[in-house]
């Protein structure tokens, strides 16, 4: 699986004791926050997967018309078909699967770059959309065909599969019934049922496509620390100061506290999306201010009792290095909070950029 790294980023910084302290100052945003369209339906329209190695995975999640129109917008997923899987002898019709005497299940077969998606989001964004615990049935269609069901071609998924349905299990009190077996056999269905949803617009289907639009979730698995050897060895010395030494840099001599272009801004040791620039806003404080993480599972809290005072520490959860400190000092009408992070142990990925290295199913937060 590919990591990324993100080391070694130029710029001229100057130490001060008392970085980051609590700011009185105002809080003008100095970049427009409001909510913007997704540009992009499917992120996966942009990007060129003729030179990935894919990997394929088969969901079976009720009609197969929604499960595919679903999975073809992850981001990351190369191509999505509707097909039956795991039933009796060869080549069903549609009309022969539907009747349930042959034991197919409507199946999404989901061809996906596990560089850009793992298949561990993948099985996070299927439970979203389905009820594992109900047998032969979803939303308003039932028989056998229409049962809840996830197939694997590399024995090395089974174990990851596996830790995904116990880890759901604990979200419902009826036991999970979805399948999770090896893949028997997949036949492709039939023409019509191809993107029958982008040839049907108004079509059935039991499945909330918007759910997607608003979908951030990053995986700290895809964005690990290199060895305490390699990030001094790429970063500068000022930059190895503060993110790993715990040093401050000094408040407007730092390379990010006046941008505001579109983008976000991630982890300098490991490449982890820490903050976008939504929520970023001009403090007068003189280092980079974030009113909220880009989702607060990618920073951690520490109690720092440094220099007689007692302050919250910032680190970013892949990478735990030093970010900054957060205060109560923030926008109140968007939470409160101020995020002081210093530019030495951040990096920021334009919008335009943003694909290519890699973050492309963050696109729509960073518009």
């Amino acid at each position: 699986m590919k990591k990324f790294y993100f080391l070694g980023m130029t710029v001229s910084l100057l130490l001060i004791l008392s970085a980051c302290s609590s700011s009185n100052s105002s809080t003008t945003a100095a970049s427009s926050n409001e909510d913007s369209e997704v540009a992009i339906e499917n992120p996966n329209e942009i990007v060129d997967y003729s030179t990935s190695n894919l990997e394929k995975v088969y969901f079976a999640g009720g009609c197969f018309w929604g499960v595919e129109a679903y999975m073809e917008r992850i981001y990351g997923v190369a191509d999505a078909t509707s097909g039956y899987a795991n039933g009796e002898g060869e080549n069903p019709t549609y009309n022969e699967v539907i009747r349930g005497n042959r034991g197919f299940a409507e199946t999404v077969e989901v061809s996906y770059d596990p560089e850009r998606v793992s298949l561990s989001k993948l099985l996070t964004s299927f439970f979203k959309v389905i009820d594992p615990t109900i047998l032969n049935q979803q939303g308003n269609d039932k028989g056998v065909q229409y049962r809840t069901g996830i197939y694997y071609i590399n024995d090395a998924d089974s174990s990851i599969i596996a830790d995904a349905v116990k880890v759901e299990q604990d979200y419902y009190d009826d036991p999970i019934v979805t399948e999770v077996l090896p893949l028997e056999n997949y036949f492709l269905a039939e023409e019509e049922h191809q993107d029958y949803l982008k040839k049907n617009p108004n079509g059935y289907c039991h499945i909330d496509l918007s759910i997607l639009d608003d979908d951030v979730n990053i995986d700290p698995s895809m964005y690990e620390r290199p060895s305490d050897k390699d990030i001094k060895s790429k970063l500068t010395e000022d930059q190895y100061k503060v993110a790993v030494l715990n040093d401050t840099e000094n408040a407007y001599s730092n390379e990010y506290w006046d941008t505001y272009d579109s983008g976000i801004y991630v982890d300098i040791v490991t490449g982890e999306p820490l903050f976008t620039n939504r929520d970023k806003y001009d403090s007068q404080c003189g280092w980079p201010s974030f009113t909220q993480a880009i989702i607060p599972e990618v920073v951690t809290y520490h109690e720092d009792s440094s220099f007689s005072m007692i302050r919250t520490e910032v680190r970013s959860r892949a990478g735990d290095i030093h970010l900054g400190h957060v205060f109560d000092d923030g926008p109140k009408d968007r939470g409160g909070k101020r995020y002081c992070i210093n530019s030495a142990s951040i990096l920021f990925i334009p919008l335009e950029d943003m694909e290519q290295k890699g973050y492309g199913t963050l696109i729509h937060i960073a518009e």
